[in-house]
């Protein structure tokens, strides 16, 4: 569905990406991780049409996204870490808003509409002003307008940003629930919800590809073998000589945990290879007469893994780098879904090419025709502009 082929860019003398290649699957969950200034927002700009590549290809859906840029944004949603919403609209109405920008035909509209508002689960809050709605419920809305065109392509970017732990599981059920009908791109920095979230990871740093494979072979790759916690009761010398006597133990060594009782030892130990000794390893522990208060078996997580796999150029990382433009909602995707949309009379400004500007759009009259109202009414000059951020 996606595939990135030898892609660069440069800005000026910094080279943002290098030689990137990878593919996504129909159908997939792909997490894009990499610290920051590593080429994440530049690549995903690129494959939404929005910033052309210095050298190499990338197609979204078959399309190129250099040669048929308004088919790929036809082919995408996508929602920045800053949701484009319009705070004096209804959410029903804002759908239909977006909608019309995004070129679904005025008959399959009611439709599309309902069809997102029921998937983010939305449909009790369909009248409700997205100005009264909690973040969670703004994220949302958010990816309602990201799906309402039912495109096959979806990118997003950090969606559980800012949400508390009750919201980020909601929206994660959402992202997941996606998946199969839809092949999404997930960027984000809370790298346990890419565990959970996502089948395939990319990490990228310093502009280029560092590896790609499901979170399980990556963590599994780092672990190395089997580890084991263990709060024993005794000497740490006594311990130890009791271990090293199982077959398949590797080492062991004492971890700091607050709160153990005086006595208590808390050990990490590490086995050979696939070796999996934990009955014989509790054992030599008992039969030693050290007391087996917990034993529990652990493997490397995904902070373990990005962390290895990014840890030689952290020195150099200090932040992102100013050559590489910074993530923001107004320098999101624009554009309209391969329509020519007028702007409201009152916003100031005719968008006649939606690739090449911008427009001071402000919402239209909520629930407006797009054969019949072009009128905008806003109340807040501030509001971002679904024409530069919300629409591919």
């Amino acid at each position: 569905m996606i595939e990135v082929e030898q892609l660069s860019k440069t800005y000026g003398s910094y080279q943002a990406v290098t030689d990137l290649s990878f593919e996504v699957e129909s159908g997939e969950i792909l997490g894009f991780l990499g610290p920051n200034g590593a080429g994440k927002t530049t690549t995903m700009r690129i494959l939404t049409g929005y910033l052309p590549a210095t050298t190499g290809t990338a197609r979204v859906a078959g399309f190129d996204v250099h040669d048929n840029a308004m088919a790929v944004r036809k082919s995408i949603g996508y929602l920045p870490e800053t949701p484009p919403l319009y705070p004096e609209m209804s959410v029903e109405g804002y759908l239909n808003f977006v909608a019309q920008l995004k070129g679904v035909a005025a008959g399959d509209r009611p439709k599309r509409i309902d069809s997102a508002l029921k998937r983010c689960s939305l449909e009790d809050r369909r009248k409700s002003l997205i100005t009264t709605l909690s973040k969670g419920y703004r994220q949302r809305v958010g990816i309602a307008q990201a799906i309402v065109h039912d495109p096959p392509v979806i990118v997003l970017d950090e969606p559980t940003v800012g949400l508390d732990p009750r919201q980020i599981i909601e929206v994660r059920e959402l992202i997941k629930s996606l998946a199969g009908q839809h092949t999404i791109i997930l960027s984000t920095h809370i790298l346990p919800e890419v565990s959970m979230t996502c089948d395939r990871v990319t990490i990228i740093n310093k502009g280029k590809l560092v590896t790609t494979n499901s979170p399980d072979s990556l963590m599994d790759e780092l672990s190395g073998g089997i580890s084991y916690v263990m709060e024993v009761a005794g000497q740490f010398d006594q311990a130890k000589e009791a271990l090293q006597a199982v077959k398949g133990f590797q080492s062991v060594s004492e971890t700091h945990k607050p709160g153990l009782p005086e006595g208590h030892l808390n050990l990490t130990i590490v086995t050979e290879g696939e070796a999996d000794p934990g009955r014989e390893l509790s054992a030599a522990l008992i039969q030693q007469g050290l007391g087996l208060f917990e034993m529990k078996r652990t493997r490397a997580s995904m902070e373990d893994v990005f962390l290895k796999l990014t840890m030689q150029d952290a020195g150099k990382e200090s932040g992102q780098d100013a050559s590489e433009p910074e993530s923001s909602a107004e320098d999101a995707v624009t554009g309209v879904a391969g329509a020519e949309v007028a702007a409201p009379e009152n916003a100031g400004a005719e968008v006649t090419d939606p690739l090449a500007e911008k427009a001071d759009a402000a919402s239209p009259t909520e629930g407006a025709d797009a054969t019949t109202n072009a009128e905008a009414t806003p109340s807040d000059d501030s509001a971002p502009s679904p024409i530069s951020e919300g629409a591919e």
